[in-house]
């Protein structure tokens, strides 16, 4: 007999992580379920070289449950269904899919197989949404501090917050595909796979994780004063921020840099890294590329 195996993060959205996986038991009354703690898995490949041909995985939470899974199995190609049920705070790659909150878990397998990858401090991680620098940065920064009071963060509370008196811009240089550009005053500098991140924001609402030249889209808000940002700062949540072309940038591309004139918190999915003033993101197709050309080399 098959097992389903469900995969949950105890601390996902109001840390009720365990509670709302196992609610899965009613939908999945007819299969063989095993609970697993997400956090307690240390070898992946020893999980995933115990799974039976017909086995599948329900992985359970939000997007920075979703990433952790990711980065762990890269690579595995695994031909067991891999489904997923969002119970995390943001859960914007269910909104990247047209899904909405309460959803019931469904198959993924395509969508983390191929993801761009983000060199920070000399380290690569795979992202399944965005990497996102300046005030998003920030804002994950003070939600992780609210979390450990036990406290619900608002991150567009945070963000106004910010823009108000918290967070001050930077200067910044960014340089895509050979392109750089310099900025005196950068509020957010995120490089989208998928159109959302931030619970909702649309930053490049024209990027697609699926566009057949597998490019990533670079977005900024920067130049303008605290008055205008914060003016133009709510139509982000549709994309209409974009009309500002005064103060907003979006440039698609395959290698992208942004280094900062000093230290801020960056995240990755949600994810937060203090102290960071360079991210570099590579898309799928750069390895893609590299490997054509190793080959033809021989």
């Amino acid at each position: 007999m098959s097992i389903t195996y469900v995969l949950y993060n105890p601390k996902s959205g109001n840390k009720d992580g365990e509670q709302k996986a196992r609610a899965l038991s009613t939908l999945y009354n007819s299969k063989e379920l095993e609970y697993i703690d997400i956090t307690k898995i240390d070898d992946y490949k020893h999980f995933t070289d115990g799974l039976g041909s017909d086995d599948e995985i329900i992985v359970c939470g939000g997007d920075g449950t979703l990433n952790r899974f990711a980065n762990d199995i890269y690579g595995a190609h695994l031909k067991n269904n891999i489904m997923y049920y969002a119970m995390g705070s943001g859960n914007d790659f269910l909104r990247d899919m047209g899904k909405e909150a309460g959803a019931a878990p469904f198959r993924i397998n395509e969508y983390i197989e191929e993801l761009p990858t983000v060199t920070v401090n000399g380290r690569d991680y795979r992202f399944i949404n965005a990497v996102g620098f300046g005030i998003d940065g920030y804002c994950c920064e003070v939600g992780d501090k609210l979390r450990e009071q036990d406290k619900k963060p608002d991150y567009t509370a945070i963000a106004i917050k910010g823009l108000l008196y918290g967070y001050k811009p930077t200067g910044a240089k960014v340089t895509v595909d050979g392109n750089t550009k310099e900025y005196k005053r950068m509020w957010i500098a995120p490089t989208m796979y998928g159109r959302y991140y931030g619970g909702g924001m649309m930053p490049a609402p024209l990027q697609s994780r699926d566009n057949k030249d597998k490019t990533v889209s670079f977005a900024a808000i920067h130049t303008a004063g605290k008055l205008k940002t914060l003016c133009v700062f709510p139509s982000i949540f549709k994309g209409a921020h974009v009309s500002h072309t005064e103060m907003v940038d979006v440039i698609s591309g395959h290698n992208i840099t942004v280094e900062f004139d000093r230290p801020v918190a960056l995240q990755i999915d949600g994810e937060t890294i203090l102290n960071v003033k360079k991210y570099q993101v590579h898309s799928v197709a750069c390895k893609s590329n590299a490997e054509t050309a190793e080959a033809v080399a021989m």
